[in-house]
């Protein structure tokens, strides 16, 4: 079974992408989300975060996300701790939920696919791309942030062109129904490769 990675800047648009591929019934993986669900349900996972944040990162055993977000934005090797943490507690989930598809490809999408290096264990890697004002836009009406607080968190993330490097296709999702045929013609693509 094949992985295939998919990822995108913030704001790009990378879960409307999953969505229309999860509706051609590619099973898809989304790994921020896996990763907050282990965040609140691994007790490992949660000792570990308490002994490197403090006791603030959990009330009981609810993680505190603003409190947590605001440690590892501002302390660099904090936040390295923490993905060394999730990340390999997400790979393991990720391989235990693989185990229980039966498709020819699954889709992986991931935030930081390039920066933390997860590409390399996928056979394809797609991403998507939007304008950075469109980013911002969206941004905007989706997490009603300040442009500071968007530029901010977008300054953390590799740049597209940096990303394309990397990349085996691009989605350029600027128009839905564009989007949806690239995504259609890729999935052919990958099922192709898939049962070669």
């Amino acid at each position: 079974m094949m992985v295939v990675g998919l990822t995108g800047g913030i704001g790009s648009g990378k879960t409307t992408v999953a969505g229309f591929f999860k509706e051609k019934g590619i099973p898809v993986y989304i790994a921020d989300d896996a990763g907050k669900r282990l965040l609140e349900t691994s007790a490992e996972i949660r000792e570990k975060v308490t002994a490197l944040i403090g006791k603030e990162a959990y009330s009981g055993k609810t993680p505190n996300r603003k409190h947590i977000a605001s440690v590892v934005f501002n302390e660099s090797d904090k936040l390295e701790a923490l993905n060394g943490i999730i990340h390999p507690a997400v790979a393991k989930d990720f391989e235990t939920w693989k185990s229980k598809q039966n498709s020819v490809y699954v889709i992986y999408e991931a935030a930081i696919l390039f920066e933390a290096g997860g590409y390399k264990k996928c056979d394809i890697n797609i991403l998507v791309t939007a304008d950075k004002e469109e980013k911002i836009k969206r941004l905007q009406q989706r997490d009603n942030s300040s442009l500071e607080e968007i530029e901010a968190r977008m300054a953390k993330q590799w740049s597209d062109e940096r990303k394309k490097k990397l990349a085996d296709f691009e989605i350029e999702n600027h128009d839905l129904a564009l989007t949806k045929s690239r995504v259609d013609e890729l999935n052919e693509i990958i099922l192709k490769r898939g049962k070669n």
